[in-house]
């Protein structure tokens, strides 16, 4: 029997995962950078309702939905392991905003042959062109019309924690000590968990699921800034214009075109950084450009931001009388040295993998999570897969088996930390 097929017999599991994912991926929470309020969005409180109306339905009696929509839940001890260290475990709720999330149709490809998967809009998902969907022959695929992106980031998270929760209920067999779950807002807006109650938890670690296939374990990331680039021009008639107008649309164009290509997300891949822009706007009088930074390692992301300090002065000169500010926010830094700093947080996560009959790697994410910035907060976070693949994209796909293979580890993990001293 193949590992997709010994995973997905384990229909105790698949039960409580695929229907909750299903149902989650259709509710439209797509969450909006340029919003400053947590939530940003308000569909983002309708999942956040349904998953505490779930909890409080599975028994779990301390469920609480803040004023910020951060869903929280804790789930007592196994009586005697009272005193093992208290763990948690958090999944985000948002979608990102690149694809539309509104009306997402999940289909359920059952025991994949390895042949295109048709989709609308001449969108399809291929082999030939998606290593990982090649090797997934024999798995379960949930994917989307091709009209949205799916939702399994993060929702595929979501489902693992709750299908645990609900295993957790009916198997009282399986002991572990204190868990705090969270299901946060907002994360693709790369806020950093700027409402998060951090004096409420007790936890010694936590462990974000939000990655990609079985295996893959997440202990480093990149740190990010995001820069506001604002260009001041000199409005004049147009008509009137020669040596008075200042156009800003043009500065932040100009601006724009100084960033290397060879260090740009599409350029870049493994530890090489990137400068990234995001959005741009304006007219003759105001214009500005959103950009984004990434590098694992401080220096490079000093370089970049020196750099852009730089580009705004060769635009100042190039336009004269036009001014340009350049304001940097940190976003999250590289979680790699606090994770070092405890060993055993990712030490027993891999133990976890190896008992559910997963290969764990190690391997950087180029992006960051909520657990980046929570291990900046004090409490290690190491990312643990989910089974998406493409995310952010109209080829999304999760498959069945990994996200049992995730779910699995999860309940590994709960029982090596019953065993561990506080």
């Amino acid at each position: 029997m193949s590992t997709f097929a010994q995973r997905l017999a384990d229909t105790d599991m698949v039960d409580r995962l695929l229907p909750r994912f299903t149902r989650y991926v259709q509710v439209w929470t797509t969450s909006d950078r340029h919003i400053a309020e947590t939530p940003s969005t308000p569909g983002q409180w309708d999942l956040a309702k349904m998953l505490v109306d779930e909890l409080k339905g599975l028994g779990i009696e301390q469920v609480e939905l803040t004023d910020h929509c951060y869903v929280i839940a804790r789930l007592p001890a196994t009586p005697g392991y009272e005193l093992a260290p208290t763990i948690g475990f958090m999944a985000h709720i948002d979608t990102a905003s690149d694809v539309s999330g509104k009306d997402v149709h999940p289909i359920i490809t059952k025991s994949y042959d390895g042949s295109v998967i048709p989709l609308k809009d001449g969108i399809q998902l291929d082999p030939a062109q998606d290593e990982a969907l090649a090797k997934r022959i024999g798995d379960t695929i949930i994917h989307t019309d091709g009209t949205t992106l799916l939702g399994a980031d993060d929702k595929a998270g979501i489902a693992e924690i709750m299908a645990v929760i609900d295993y957790l209920q009916s198997h009282t067999d399986i002991v572990h000590g204190p868990l705090e779950i969270v299901f946060s807002p907002d994360e693709e807006t790369g806020k950093g968990l700027p409402e998060f109650p951090l004096s409420q938890f007790k936890a010694k670690a936590f462990y974000t699921l939000d990655g990609g296939p079985a295996g893959e374990l997440e202990a480093e990331c990149f740190t990010a800034y995001k820069i506001d680039v604002l260009c001041h021009g000199k409005a004049i008639h147009i008509g009137q214009a020669r040596g008075k107008l200042a156009n800003a649309t043009m500065m932040a164009a100009i601006y724009a075109t100084m960033l290397p290509r060879s260090e740009s997300p599409e350029a870049t891949d493994g530890y090489y950084g990137y400068y990234c822009p995001i959005e741009i706007k304006g007219d003759l009088e105001e214009a500005s450009l959103e950009i984004y930074i990434r590098d694992f390692d401080q220096k490079e992301i000093e370089r970049r931001l020196a750099a852009l300090e730089l580009f705004g002065k060769t635009v100042e000169a190039l336009f004269p009388g036009g001014r340009v500010e350049v304001k940097p926010q940190l976003q999250y830094i590289n979680m790699k040295e606090k994770i070092d700093e405890h060993p055993k947080v990712l030490e027993l996560l891999e133990k976890a993998a190896e008992r559910a009959g997963v290969q764990a790697y190690l391997k950087p994410i180029r992006g960051g999570t909520d657990g980046s910035r929570l291990t900046q907060m004090g409490i290690p976070t190491p990312n643990v897969y989910t089974g998406g693949h493409n995310y952010h994209s109209r080829t999304e796909w999760a498959s069945l088996s990994d996200m049992v293979a995730a779910a699995r580890t999860v309940l590994e993990l709960v029982q090596l930390w019953a065993h561990e001293k506080t």
